[in-house]
């Protein structure tokens, strides 16, 4: 990834910028004493703070969860479990349990 550059901005484009800030009626600038009366989220609205942290969404847990691996197969035997397409994973894991039970 690469980083963009900063360019500074003339003392005449932020004077512009800052006075369209302060135009903005749906965004009034906050006083000292509403910075100072602020809450977090969790405390200002907890039933909706509350919902939000159990649902984070994902998959369920797994009874059984996978255990992630590294290991080095032969390409052809890779290449062979591709070409069935998608799930190819899966079916190398049904094999080997077919293997292991044996």
């Amino acid at each position: 990834m690469t980083a963009k550059k900063h360019t500074d901005i003339s003392d005449a484009e932020e004077a512009r910028i800052q006075k369209l800030i302060a135009s903005d009626p749906d965004s009034p600038e906050l006083t000292d004493a509403q910075i100072a009366s602020a809450k977090p989220f969790a405390e200002a609205f907890p039933e909706i703070a509350q919902k939000m942290r159990k649902n984070v969404g994902g998959r369920p847990k797994s009874a059984s969860p996978k255990v992630p691996v590294s290991i080095r197969l032969d390409q052809d035997v890779v290449a062979k479990f591709k070409a069935t397409g998608p799930g190819w994973q899966s079916r190398i894991n049904e094999v080997l349990r077919k293997s292991a039970v044996q």
